[in-house]
């Protein structure tokens, strides 16, 4: 039993880290080319670069399904509302990264359509282009940023009270929750810019947390007298002894 709570833990931490690697290289390199300014010219010229970048956001979205899946049964232990809640939102945090994702590559096929017409009626390709640009948008700020904040407090405060990890981790994570839902609300009364130094800073606090619990979780696993005594609470010994 130990050992398969300690796999899923190796399994959350490798799937942070690969939520967390191409989520920027998605999210933030690969697809510059289809949102700047230049998006009807460039995206053509650099389709295969968005689509890759588009394949790393589906790749995100799988690894942040995987994560809430993986430490359900954990987590539910001891909070099975709370836990049912994180995998409900995380999975709507995916739907939403997947929107995002679409409008992309809807904005890849526009660019396309619009260097094979040979950049007739612009002004008609340029409002569909910012329509779909807007819907990235949103979509990027209201998946990475409001749905990851709400996901992070869930399971960060299930951790805090169950000390399946080092308390500080989870108090990190609670207070980057705090801080990237309220980036978000900025973002959302254009107080400041999401990609910007305000955001960047926001945003640290709950990069830190996913990494360090991310690490944590490879090298050192779940705290396993923490898991061994919510087993025994929730089982009578003779009980437990009977379902071994």
């Amino acid at each position: 039993m130990n050992f398969s709570i300690q796999k899923s833990a190796f399994i959350v931490g490798v799937l942070f880290i690969l939520a967390a690697v191409t989520s920027i290289i998605g999210g933030l390199i690969l697809y510059k080319p289809i949102l700047g300014p230049d998006y009807l010219i460039n995206g053509s010229e650099h389709a295969n670069q968005v689509i890759l970048g588009a394949l790393m956001e589906l790749i995100l979205v799988v690894s942040a399904v995987g994560t809430a899946t993986t430490m359900f049964p954990i987590l539910r232990k001891y909070n099975e509302t709370i836990a049912l809640w994180h995998v409900c939102f995380r999975f709507l945090e995916a739907i939403i990264i997947t929107v995002g994702v679409i409008s992309v590559l809807s904005l890849v096929t526009l660019s396309r359509e619009f260097v094979a017409a040979g950049a007739v009626d612009t002004a008609s390709f340029q409002a569909s282009g910012t329509s779909l640009k807007a819907l990235h948008d949103w979509t990027f700020l209201l998946g990475p940023n409001f749905m990851l904040g709400i996901n992070t407090m869930m399971y960060s405060y299930i951790f805090y009270k169950s000390k399946l990890v080092p308390r500080f981790i989870p108090i990190l994570g609670m207070t980057g929750s705090a801080f990237i839902f309220l980036c978000a609300l900025l973002v959302m009364f254009g107080v400041i810019e999401q990609v910007s130094v305000w955001g960047a800073i926001l945003a640290l606090p709950i990069f830190a947390n996913e990494m360090i619990l991310a690490v944590w979780l490879i090298i050192k696993g779940f705290n396993l007298t923490a898991v061994n005594y919510n087993i025994h609470q929730e089982f009578p010994k003779s009980d437990f002894n009977k379902s071994l």
